[in-house]
């Protein structure tokens, strides 16, 4: 089964202002696709965020919109399970850019590697990108979008490979997670985090 890896990079503080973007297509056993964009987010840039991934005002003149560059990203994302490493950053930075554009969402279901770290490698320190990547002895540049997006898909098939499954719905159900959803009127989050915040829908 396939699924997609999705990073963000944003040029400030505001969900809406993403600078770059990293997708990885893969399965259970292999990467087949990448896709990486730099995009313009019509928009100043915090000195803050540009310290982490390097990307600058001058960097983006040229890069295209998300408006533009969405039919691109929709494409990859509609209807497919997609995956994220800290899924709530780059799920609300679609949603927000999406509102802020006033495009309709994508149907999509999404799954947090960073979740899916603490349940399967929970003796780790913490469970940010570089701890879990590290600790599977993968090397890479970490706040490159690109990059970002193909370590969460390393670690979601090393879980996989851990659990000897060979279908993404077999190691959820055998590992208890459940998926998120992103659709056409707003999102919801997994299932335990919706348990604790009651039965809304968050727009």
């Amino acid at each position: 089964m396939k699924f997609v890896s999705i990073d963000f990079e944003t040029a400030n503080e505001k969900r809406y202002s993403p600078c770059s973007v990293g997708i990885v297509v893969a399965n259970e056993e292999e990467i087949l696709e990448e896709y990486y964009s730099l995009i313009n987010p019509i928009t100043s840039f915090s000195s803050f965020n540009t310290r982490i991934h390097g990307i600058t005002e001058k960097d983006v003149e040229d890069a295209p919109t998300f408006a533009e560059i969405w039919p691109v990203l929709n494409q990859y994302l509609s209807n497919h399970v997609v995956l994220a490493h800290n899924a709530s950053f780059d799920m609300s930075v679609i949603r927000q850019t999406l509102d802020y554009f006033q495009l309709p969402y994508p149907e999509m279901d999404y799954l947090c590697t960073a979740n899916i770290s603490r349940k399967i490698w929970p003796d780790l320190y913490n469970h940010k990108l570089n701890t879990v990547a590290a600790h599977h002895s993968i090397v890479f540049e970490h706040h490159h979008a690109l990059e970002d997006a193909r370590v969460a898909a390393k670690i979601f098939m090393q879980a996989l490979r851990e659990y000897g499954s060979h279908s993404v719905d077999a190691f959820l159900d055998k590992c208890q997670i459940s998926k998120g959803k992103i659709y056409e009127r707003g999102y919801y989050p997994p299932k335990a985090k919706r348990a604790r915040r009651s039965k809304r829908i968050y727009f």
